[in-house]
């Protein structure tokens, strides 16, 4: 139970830092944060989460990554639909907090809330074959690094700096395409407030990420096994 409390903790921040930095600061008329500020966001709850969680639960925080470490051999599969329910509800409940926020400014309206999309939905316009592939690669490069920087022959106490930096380099690339997901928790709770269109979409942002962790965590295992 400790374990899934700091995953819904974590994913809630996960959520609420990213997506909120992308809905409050990102076009403030001065001190806008753009692209660059959202994927330093993102990044910077993936490292703070790090070290605040890692040691309850290893700081997951999204059911892609669950699915590559159990595939990896990294994690247990009974586990795994408890950590991915804590991820999803966790990720809603930020969801929640930013919406109060966001409704709270008279005459303000939630727009796309940073959901993700492709298509017409896209930040650049993007289509759906452009963001499957994104999705799909840029998850791969995620757990590729998570099971690299987390291996027992990796420095110690550097995970979180990898990955969260890690997190940082794959908005920097794909928010224009999908507006960066690579996590299902994450899509699926701003998919609920925005209904209509978001939900529409959500499949492919289960599918590919999910996708790229099986492939990343297979081929992990065998270039670099935790038990020869």
């Amino acid at each position: 139970m400790k374990k899934l409390i700091a995953e819904f903790i974590g994913t809630l921040w996960l959520v609420l830092g990213g997506c909120g930095s992308a809905m409050l600061a990102a076009g403030f008329p001065e001190l806008g944060i753009g692209f660059a500020g959202v994927a330093l966001a993102f990044g910077l709850t993936v490292v703070t989460m790090a070290y605040a969680i890692g040691h309850i639960s290893g700081c997951h925080l999204n059911p892609a990554v669950s699915i590559g470490l159990w595939m990896g051999g990294r994690f247990s599969g009974k586990e795994l639909v408890p950590y991915i329910i804590a991820q999803v509800m966790g990720g809603i409940a930020g969801a929640g907090i930013l919406y109060l926020i966001v409704t709270g400014q008279a005459g303000a309206t939630i727009g796309n809330f940073a959901a993700n999309g492709y298509g017409e939905h896209s930040p650049g316009g993007y289509g759906m074959t452009a963001a499957l592939v994104t999705e799909v690669v840029m998850t791969f490069m995620f757990l590729f690094v998570i099971l690299g920087a987390t291996h027992s022959k990796a420095p110690k106490y550097m995970a979180g700096l990898a990955i969260g930096l890690c997190l940082t380099l794959i908005h920097l690339i794909s928010i224009p395409v999908t507006n960066t997901s690579v996590n299902p928790a994450r899509s699926t709770s701003q998919a609920l407030f925005v209904g209509d269109w978001a939900l529409g979409q959500l499949w492919l942002f289960w599918v590919a990420p999910i996708i790229g962790a099986l492939l990343a965590g297979m081929i992990y295992k065998y270039l670099s096994p935790e038990k020869e």
